[in-house]
């Protein structure tokens, strides 16, 4: 497959599978952010973020947890608080337990948010993807997408609490 340890161009199903995922990759989150500014006057983004911090404990995580939860850097998720923290959804602190770390608390009125944003998006959810598969293809794609994921990263992301 390989010549002179190069590896060998795309082509036949594996073009047409990396096509596809590549595909999705670009489209789905477009459409689940048209539908979260449209619906909630959130990005997908910030939903993720004011989700993170609603399953948390006491609706609090620190912001380097957060940043690793959302595979993004402090810098931006620092201007998605501020513009969270401006609407009220959120507020900063400092980490009593070691000030050197900032807590994102989750606000009362970013909790509704998160209530009035999910099932909108819960919704959009299973007509793009979930309602369109099998049970047996809805763990397949569970595993080959944690599969992805911990080859792109060794702690594979956020998972739900009872995962």
């Amino acid at each position: 497959m390989t010549t002179s340890g190069a590896t060998a161009p795309l082509s036949g199903d594996d073009l047409e599978t990396w096509a596809s995922l590549a595909i999705m990759l670009e489209w789905l989150p477009a459409a689940l952010d048209t539908q979260l500014q449209r619906d909630a006057q959130l990005t997908h983004f910030e939903y993720g973020v004011l989700y993170a911090l609603a399953r948390a404990d006491a609706g609090t995580l620190r912001m380097s947890v957060l940043s690793s939860y959302a595979n993004s850097s402090l810098s931006r998720l620092s201007r998605a608080a501020t513009r969270l923290e401006a609407r009220g959804w959120m507020r900063r602190a400092a980490d009593p337990a070691d000030g050197r770390f900032t807590l994102a608390i989750l606000t009362d009125s970013g909790r509704a948010k998160v209530d009035q944003a999910s099932p909108g998006h819960a919704q959009l959810v299973h007509q793009l993807v979930l309602d369109r598969l099998t049970a047996p293809q809805k763990r397949q794609l569970r595993e080959i997408t944690r599969r992805i994921a911990e080859a792109v990263r060794e702690d594979g992301g956020w998972r739900p609490p009872n995962a």
